[in-house]
């Protein structure tokens, strides 16, 4: 009784038979007393009729005898007689008797109609829901490629609509999940693999028990722990939890700080590091994270540029300023471009090294975190031109 088809077919039922049992009821009460008024009106009409009659009667021979009418009082003829155990009863009771049936049929045969046609509309509505029920249970179940079919009304195939949008997200997160967890795995595996083999190598006296070694065990440790430190940064940015000091920061100053940071590695590969001639504007974002995105952005640009040039430039756009790092290098492959700023992924020119594959998802992180957005653009042959943006400062 709990279930909606079953509460809306009752209701239909419900209201198609009180609706023609109070029909059925002002009709004949409606009907009755009308019909019973045109008896009286019609019996006083005979007699009348034969109050004349027997007047004329008595002027004729031939008359009946007086008050011998050759019609009752019903206008039916005097030889018609009755057994005693069946009243008489009128053309007008009878008509009134198969009145009254024809009613309770009416109303038999629409309290039908409208139980058959709620069973269907209850059914109709009801489908979709059970279906909806059924997919959620199955996706609860882990079965992240079921999705429901959207039908019925407006309101409950948006409910459809809204719950295969929340299966694609959640499907895609625990792909992206599953993802993370092997990326994790592969990218600790390295350094303990071969913290491992070293360690074993000196206790079996393969390798010396010597500075280098331990120098090397130290820089896999290193990588570990820049691992986990990026891991944990991402995470707290992603779930809303980072702690940010937003203040009001000369952008100028900024910029110049993270160039002198790759001064030594861009002359070493020849590389030249310029901001253009503009008046660069104030911006409301966190100072130590605003120079950590522009370390992971010059640190990827450097990277693919080498005797190139990388122009820094920033420009007011409506309440943001945008920052865009150009660089003259080899350019992104188009299957690259649209996971640049996917966790640990990293082209296959670039997988040496202590690259974590986390800088650019990490920058992205950090940019949302501080109310604003991040994109790339390629030039094809020519470079890339990474982006960001930030709330400007009114003046």
């Amino acid at each position: 009784m709990n279930r909606i088809w079953i509460r809306l077919t009752v209701a239909f039922l419900s209201v198609a038979l009180v609706t023609v049992v109070i029909v059925a009821v002002l009709a004949g009460w409606s009907t009755g007393d009308q019909f019973h008024r045109y008896v009286i009106e019609r019996n006083q009409s005979a007699a009348t009729a034969n109050a004349l009659a027997a007047a004329s009667a008595e002027k004729s021979p031939n008359a009946n005898p007086i008050g011998q009418p050759p019609f009752d009082m019903m206008n039916r003829p005097r030889d018609q007689r009755f057994p005693p155990w069946q009243p008489p009863r009128s053309p007008e009771d009878r008509f009134l008797d198969q009145l009254y049936i024809t009613l309770i049929i009416a109303a038999l045969a629409a309290g039908g109609i409208g139980a058959v046609l709620g069973f269907g509309i209850s059914r109709t509505i009801a489908a979709p829901l059970a279906g909806l029920s059924s997919a959620a249970h199955d996706f609860a179940a882990r079965k992240w490629d079921r999705r429901v079919t959207v039908e019925g009304t407006d309101e409950i195939a948006d409910v459809g609509r809204a719950f295969n949008s929340m299966a694609d997200a959640l499907q895609r997160a625990e792909i992206l999940r599953r993802n993370l967890m092997a990326d994790i795995a592969h990218e600790l595996r390295t350094p303990l693999t071969v913290m491992q083999g070293n360690l074993r190598a000196i206790l079996d006296g393969v390798y010396p028990l010597e500075m280098r070694e331990v120098a090397t065990l130290y820089d896999e440790t290193r990588l570990m722990s820049r691992l986990v430190a990026d891991l944990r940064e991402l995470a707290l940015a992603e779930g809303g939890q980072l702690p940010l000091n937003l203040q009001t920061v000369e952008l100028k100053s900024a910029l110049s700080s993270s160039i002198e940071q790759f001064a030594l590695a861009a002359e070493a590969q020849d590389t030249q590091i310029e901001v253009t001639e503009t008046a660069l504007p104030t911006v409301q974002a966190d100072p130590d994270r605003l120079i950590q995105v522009m370390h992971n952005l010059l640190g990827n640009a450097l990277r693919y540029t080498p005797g190139g040039r990388i122009t820094i430039a920033a420009e007011q756009l409506a309440n943001f300023v945008r920052i865009r790092i150009v660089d003259t290098g080899t350019g992104i492959s188009p299957d690259d471009l649209p996971h640049l700023f996917d966790r640990f992924y990293r082209g296959d020119d670039s997988r040496a090294g202590s690259n974590t594959g986390l800088g650019l998802a990490i920058a992205k992180a950090w940019v949302e975190a501080m109310g604003g957005d991040i994109g790339v653009e390629n030039n094809a042959g020519q470079g890339s031109t990474f982006w960001f943006t930030l709330q400007a400062v009114k003046a």
